[in-house]
């Protein structure tokens, strides 16, 4: 990694391909809540080859109540990609958040916008939207159960033959370290399986309100 690039990581510190690079949030898709502002977190994400770059570094970063920032650093190739996201309306338990990802320079890839809904309850989430790859719309659905402040099972779908569905659980092992693995399933051979796990610890760089919840910890 250059010099420039790694001071942007640290400064702005989400599947490693371009089209599964995303904010954090189910296994594969964006989700529309938000990284808390103030909160950076940091990520190791190890994947099937198949998928894409098997090894990868993320930091997201909460810049402010209603917008977030991430960086993926890959290494088979080596680039960067970059993703935002815009919380439009934050009133759980309706959620609507428009942004980009997979934005890479160096490779030439123009940023994929998406905007993307929720609906949130204490237990249940559920996500739709859509997103713009290359020349096509593609759809984006997910599903999430909140046992309780530790664990959550996910499912998640983006349509597209070089896209997934996915199933995965989060486990947080502490209120600041969690473990996300999943399976995927490719949409044009559902028979290859292919494993996916994401670590990830959060650093909270300042206070956050007494109110703010946390989109790494379940039930919250």
């Amino acid at each position: 990694m250059k010099p420039g690039a790694l001071i942007l990581f640290v400064v702005l510190s989400l599947w490693a391909t371009r089209v599964n690079a995303t904010t954090k949030g189910l296994s594969q898709i964006v989700t529309p809540e938000l990284e808390p502002e103030g909160d950076l977190s940091i990520s190791l994400q190890i994947q099937d080859n198949r998928i894409g770059d098997p090894y990868e570094l993320q930091a997201e970063m909460g810049v402010t109540k209603w917008a977030e920032v991430a960086i993926f650093q890959g290494f088979k190739p080596n680039e960067e990609i970059f993703a935002t996201e815009i919380g439009l309306l934050r009133q759980e338990p309706y959620l609507l958040s428009i942004g980009f990802t997979n934005w890479s320079p160096r490779s030439g890839v123009d940023p994929q916008p998406y905007i993307e809904a929720g609906y949130y309850t204490e237990h249940h989430k559920f996500i739709a939207g859509a997103i713009r790859t290359a020349s096509k719309n593609e759809a984006i659905l997910g599903y999430a159960y909140d046992f309780n402040h530790a664990f959550r099972a996910q499912i998640d779908f983006q349509s597209g033959e070089e896209n997934s569905s996915t199933i995965g659980f989060t486990w947080n092992i502490t209120s600041d370290f969690q473990v996300n693995p999943a399976i995927y399933f490719r949409n044009y051979h559902p028979e290859r399986v292919m494993g996916y796990v994401v670590f990830t610890y959060t650093f909270h760089l300042w206070a956050k309100g007494p109110k703010e919840k946390s989109p790494n910890v379940p039930g919250e």
